[in-house]
C-alpha cells in the first residue's frame, strides 16, 4: 500500500497541487474539521459510493489515525483504484482545517 506523510499532503496542498482527499470518518468526526477541499465518504460507505470515483485519478485517503483509511485503501487498490493512505490521519494533521 502507497502511503504519504501529513506533512507531505500539506507541502503539496501549499504548492496548488490539485489533490483528490477522501475522509472516511463518519460525519460527526469531520464536522470537528476536515482537510480544505476533502470530501466525506465513511468507511462503511466507500463499497457503495466507489463507482464516483474515477480509476484514472488518484486519492489520498485520510481518518483519524491511519487505520480506517488504509483499510479503506486496500479495498479501494484491490479494485483498481489509485490511493494512497494518509500515515498518522487527522491526528498527525497540523495544517489548516475547515
Amino acid at each position: 500500500m502507497k502511503t504519504i506523510t501529513t506533512k507531505e499532503v500539506e507541502e503539496r496542498l501549499r504548492a496548488g497541487e490539485p489533490l483528490r482527499i477522501i475522509d472516511v470518518r463518519e460525519p460527526d468526526e469531520v464536522a470537528a474539521g476536515k482537510i480544505p477541499g476533502a470530501v466525506n465518504i465513511p468507511l462503511g460507505l466507500i463499497e457503495f459510493r466507489m463507482h464516483e470515483l474515477d480509476k484514472n485519478e488518484e486519492y489520498i485517503l485520510v481518518c483519524r489515525s491511519g487505520g480506517r483509511s488504509g483499510r479503506a485503501a486496500e479495498f479501494l487498490d484491490s479494485r483498481g483504484y489509485r490511493v494512497i493512505n494518509m500515515t498518522g490521519g487527522m491526528l498527525a494533521w497540523e495544517g489548516p482545517v475547515e
